[in-house]
């Protein structure tokens, strides 16, 4: 139990209080800024040592505030049901240990597992409707194909990647820049429920602590270090998702990127990647191909189903059920009506990036059109017959 302890105080001195700096910095993957080696912040679990090595002037004063604010987070973790994973133990993820900078503990809500198949798909926050369409697709057919999908639970791409892994029946790995008892963004609180069910919700930072700016860098090396590889959708220039490329690229990770368009500027972190070597995306089965290459050690020989369920997630039909009047947002327009995404998210209850990436596939499949403004129309009702 007092290995426990320290490891659970140490965690909360690298993500909390008054430690921030440090914790910055271990963020871009450079534990030496810390007065630490690398080799130090991977084998280092006596706290009072630590605490020395980063001059704290009243070390045994810090060490017994920092054990009883971890005592707190245990007992918070007991109320909140959730569980906690320390390096160490038989259940950590043996693929983040050799990480430079790996979380002492793991908060986590659902099943993590071992996470040997995993590949991450992050990207834009405000992914337009096609980054939102390939993000689902390449989650559902990375499922398809027995992967994990790992992501960060953002809005846009993140989020349609999650969805599109728990629809094609695959797990799926939501790494958060909160506590994991606390949902963010709030109005996902009901996809953070599917992905508990058909996966984990983990974090490295306690119960209960809110988001903030500098969590999220901090969390994209456990994205990466939980995959095998890591594919950009719509990065720009400044894109956050690139501090996950760089990550991935430090852990020894496969980097791929998906092309885009050229004149908005969403993409141009993405081409950035590709000029620098990263593997070209279209769909999930170049994603599997470019893993199949790069870690054949790590699988037998013809483990990895490269098949046609693969490349889109939905096989034939594009729509699946839509084309048989099954589609709830079919279900709630009338022909010539334009709708906005808040109204449709509202009489069927989707969530906004489901609700999107079906509008998607339906005005693909010639069934809903996009006028101006952003709002749908429903085509005419011989479409369905």
């Amino acid at each position: 139990m007092a290995r426990d302890v320290d490891l659970v105080a140490l965690s909360l001195l690298w993500t909390e209080g008054a430690d921030r700096k440090p914790a910055r910095r271990s963020a871009e993957a450079d534990p030496e800024a810390t007065g630490l080696s690398v080799a130090d912040v991977r084998t280092l679990v006596d706290l009072e040592e630590v605490l020395a090595r980063l001059d704290i002037s009243d070390v045994p004063g810090r060490a017994g505030e920092l054990r009883r604010r971890a005592e707190a987070a245990l007992e918070a973790a007991r109320r909140t049901r959730l569980g906690v994973v320390l390096r160490g133990d038989p259940g950590y993820p043996a693929r983040l240990d050799p990480i430079p900078d790996p979380p002492p503990a793991l908060w986590t809500r659902g099943a993590l597992g071992p996470c040997r198949r995993a590949v991450a798909v992050v990207g834009s926050r405000s992914a337009t409707p096609h980054g939102l369409e390939l993000g689902f697709r390449l989650g559902q057919g990375l499922a398809a194909a027995g992967f994990e999908v790992v992501s960060g639970m953002a809005r846009g791409v993140d989020a349609a990647a999650h969805l599109g892994a728990l629809r094609g029946g695959g797990r799926t790995i939501a790494v958060l820049g909160c506590g994991a008892d606390v949902v963010y963004p709030p109005e996902y609180r009901h996809l953070a429920a599917e992905i508990e069910a058909g996966g984990a919700l983990v974090s490295e930072f306690a119960p209960g602590v809110p988001p903030r700016g500098w969590h999220f860098p901090r969390r994209n090396r456990i994205i990466s270090g939980l995959s095998l590889g890591v594919v950009i959708v719509e990065a720009a220039q400044r894109s956050g998702s690139l501090i996950t490329a760089r990550c991935a690229l430090e852990q020894g990770r496969s980097v791929m990127a998906v092309p885009g368009a050229v004149l908005s500027g969403r993409n141009r972190g993405a081409h950035a990647l590709i000029r620098d070597g990263a593997g070209v995306v279209e769909d999930a089965r170049d994603v599997v191909e470019q893993i199949q290459a790069d870690w054949r050690q790590e699988f037998e020989v013809g483990s990895i189903e490269v098949g046609s369920d693969t490349t889109a997630g939905v096989g034939s039909d594009p729509i699946g059920p839509a084309g048989r009047g099954g589609e709830p947002l079919l279900k709630a327009m009338r022909p010539g009506e334009a709708y906005r995404l808040e109204e449709l998210t509202a009489a069927t209850g989707l969530l906004p990036v489901e609700a999107m990436a079906r509008l998607t596939r339906l005005e693909v499949a010639g069934l809903v059109l996009r006028v101006e403004g952003g709002r749908f129309v429903k085509a005419g009702p011989n479409v369905l017959r």
